[in-house]
């Protein structure tokens, strides 16, 4: 497989993690990246030895793939500028504003052939990727995704800030159209909303209650969902998973076998730790993958 000749715009506190990753991965060739920032990129040219940009024009010259790592308020014009130059893209999350900006994003990515994905990270959490393994039908799921106010984010609410992972999540796992939204959301802090609770209702009956809140005292990643088979409790935050599941049911027959109080059966207890393959690179390994149609 050819490597990508990588860039990242956007080298701040997320940024800069996506810069050491294509620095590191035998995928990538990282060739430079782009912010307004002199001081940080004068840093990090240093650092990994690559060219800082002076401007989407130079770094869309070089680079074949690029992360974009702006404030959510500029993901669509930096996105529109480089998939219109042919380049592929990953966005990180949210991949922008409004709705009907993501739109105009696919349209034009499509009329250029190239590769857009979004930079929702949990999908690559070990404790997410723990579930394949399982038969997952869920009836209900609780999310709640709490952190400490960071004013980076605040340029958009914490539904695109925060629960847009879970909602992702949620999506992906039920496998099945929304048929009704409940939802509430305050600005407490900020001038978006800062705490918000929706409850998601799908066309199987599947329902899914999200809570998501960036001033929190103490921060919580947590997903659990319910289905007649069994019970999945996932600490996203430590990258594991509780796995509880009837003996008699779908799905691997290995863990430690409990009696299930007076039922007559038995449930199997299974704990997934982390692996310690980082998100974002698997993220990026698999982006690489998907951009086969690489210009010359």
């Amino acid at each position: 497989m050819a490597r990508l000749k990588t860039a990242v715009v956007g080298v701040g506190g997320l940024g800069r993690h996506h810069l050491r990753w294509l620095s590191q991965l035998p995928q990538s060739e990282l060739v430079g990246f782009f912010d307004i920032d002199k001081e940080k990129s004068e840093k990090y040219a240093s650092e990994y030895r690559v060219t800082a940009f002076r401007s989407l024009q130079e770094l869309a010259a070089k680079a074949q793939a690029v992360s974009i790592v702006v404030p959510t308020t500029a993901h669509f014009e930096t996105a529109a500028y480089l998939i219109d130059h042919g380049i592929h893209c990953l966005i990180e999350k949210p991949v922008t504003a409004r709705l009907d900006e993501a739109r105009r994003l696919k349209d034009l990515a499509n009329q250029k052939k190239v590769k857009v994905t979004v930079g929702q990270i949990e999908r690559f959490n070990p404790a997410v990727l723990a579930l394949k393994q399982y038969n997952i039908r869920p009836s209900f799921i609780e999310a709640h995704r709490l952190a400490a106010f960071d004013p980076r984010g605040t340029d958009v609410a914490v539904i695109l800030d925060l629960m847009i992972h879970d909602i992702d999540l949620a999506l992906s796992l039920v496998g099945a159209n929304v048929a009704d939204i409940q939802a509430s959301a305050v600005a407490v802090i900020s001038e978006q909303a800062d705490i918000a609770n929706a409850r998601l209702t799908f066309a199987n009956g599947a329902v899914a209650n999200l809570t998501a809140s960036r001033i929190s005292l103490r921060a919580m990643r947590k997903l659990r969902l319910f289905q007649r088979s069994g019970y999945f409790s996932l600490d996203l935050a430590e990258k594991q998973a509780d796995v509880y599941r009837l003996a008699s049911g779908d799905g691997p027959q290995d863990g430690m076998r409990v009696p299930l109080g007076k039922s007559g059966k038995d449930i199997l207890y299974t704990k997934v730790g982390d692996t310690g393959k980082d998100m974002l690179g698997r993220n990026w390994v698999r982006f690489s993958m998907r951009s086969s149609t690489i210009r010359p």
